[in-house]
């Protein structure tokens, strides 16, 4: 985008290097610099492609103007310090804060449409026309994207933050496809959350920010068994989470708290940490964590956290309460389309020994469930309601 201008120009450049590669790659074997060579090869379409046009009209959208130290500093800087560059520079004033976020998670952390607009709750020809609309505003009022100078960042901040959250979301639990979570985009958020904590380490946001995915990540391993099955956080093997990342993250979120920072993802850290303190599961603090929850609600009254808080009552005061709290959201229209709204119900309903009724919501998420590995426990799940 920095070489062509032209958002679309750049991702059809780069769709043709790849498609290329599949050729070239068989045949010659993998070069030494596979990224150098991509880049070599989409600015070889992007010439030939703009020579081919009679005006420069199309070669608008993404204007990087950098002086010579920032060209040295992007040709010497990794590919992470380069995504969070450009993740500031696409995380423009000129475009709302859902757009923002949106097009930087589509066009440069790795989700497609379909994983975007699952993000999002929304479906995916809705989400393809805000893409669509957003890269036409960009195009037609001339934007001009800059890297913005330091003390211009914190107004861009707050949705930096959200972009690496919700690729770490999509990273935690894959949305679609046969893995419970995905690799690249857990490590790639995690080391964009680490970049951040170094550009702005006084700011208690990015700390806390940082200190959520740590704290999460830590029981990565822990969440899968032997045969690749989904573990749930009750029945988890506490000795396989990372304590490095834990003792990093509860210190982090112990500086955020510290500095007066009660945001979202310090809220949302918190909550992680004391998971994290807990010996089981059955010595776990609910009424800490719902405590944490009713801040959040009020913070960041979202209808996933008011879903989480609903089964953190019912873990806190019992499943008829919690079962209550769920039912209230029944007609929240985002979370029409969520499983997890229906999972959680269909657990309540199995504490509370009402299989039937247990198994009936069970099958309610297990149609709206797109990842494999769990579909294979709901399907267990259901299969123990009929015994």
């Amino acid at each position: 985008m920095r070489y062509t201008r032209d958002i679309d120009l750049a991702e059809e450049c780069v769709q043709d290097a790849f498609t290329r590669a599949l050729t070239v790659w068989v045949r010659d074997g993998i070069p030494r610099s596979p990224g150098a060579w991509l880049t070599v090869t989409a600015r070889n379409r992007a010439n030939d492609l703009t020579r081919r046009r009679a005006t420069q009209t199309r070669m608008l959208p993404l204007l990087v103007a950098t002086t010579g130290a920032e060209e040295a500093e992007h040709r010497n800087g990794s590919e992470d310090d380069d995504r969070l560059r450009l993740i500031f520079i696409c995380c423009h004033p000129a475009l709302s804060r859902e757009a923002q976020v949106a097009l930087t998670l589509r066009l440069l952390c790795g989700l497609s449409t379909t994983e975007v607009a699952r993000v999002f709750l929304v479906s995916e020809p809705t989400m393809a026309a805000r893409l669509t609309r957003a890269k036409r505003k960009i195009a037609d009022a001339h934007i001009p994207f800059r890297v913005p100078p330091r003390e211009r960042l914190p107004e861009r901040l707050e949705s930096v933050l959200t972009v690496i959250y919700l690729l770490f979301s999509s990273g935690h639990t894959a949305t679609v496809g046969d893995a419970l979570f995905r690799t690249d985009l857990l490590d790639r958020a995690l080391a964009l959350a680490e970049l951040l904590h170094e550009l702005l380490p006084e700011e208690p946001h990015a700390t806390a920010l940082l200190a959520l995915v740590l704290l999460t990540d830590a029981r990565r391993e822990a969440r899968l068994g032997a045969r690749g099955e989904l573990i749930l956080l009750e029945d988890q093997d506490r000795d396989r989470w990372d304590r490095a990342m834990i003792d990093r993250g509860r210190a982090l979120v112990r500086e955020a708290l510290e500095s007066g920072c009660f945001g979202r993802f310090a809220l949302m850290a918190a909550i992680a940490a004391v998971h994290a303190e807990a010996p089981t599961w059955e010595l776990t603090d609910w009424a800490e964590i719902l405590g944490l929850y009713d801040l959040l609600a009020r913070a960041w009254p979202s209808p996933i956290v008011l879903l989480n808080r609903a089964v953190a009552r019912g873990l806190a005061e019992g499943p008829e309460i919690g079962l209550a709290a769920l039912d209230a959201l029944a007609e929240e229209p985002t979370l029409a389309t969520y499983s997890y709204l229906a999972s959680a119900r269909a657990e309540m309903l199995r504490r509370m020994g009402r299989l039937a009724e247990s198994r009936e919501a069970f099958t309610e998420a297990l149609m709206l469930t797109a990842n494999g590995v769990e579909r294979t426990f709901l399907e267990g799940r259901i299969a123990a309601t009929m015994r």
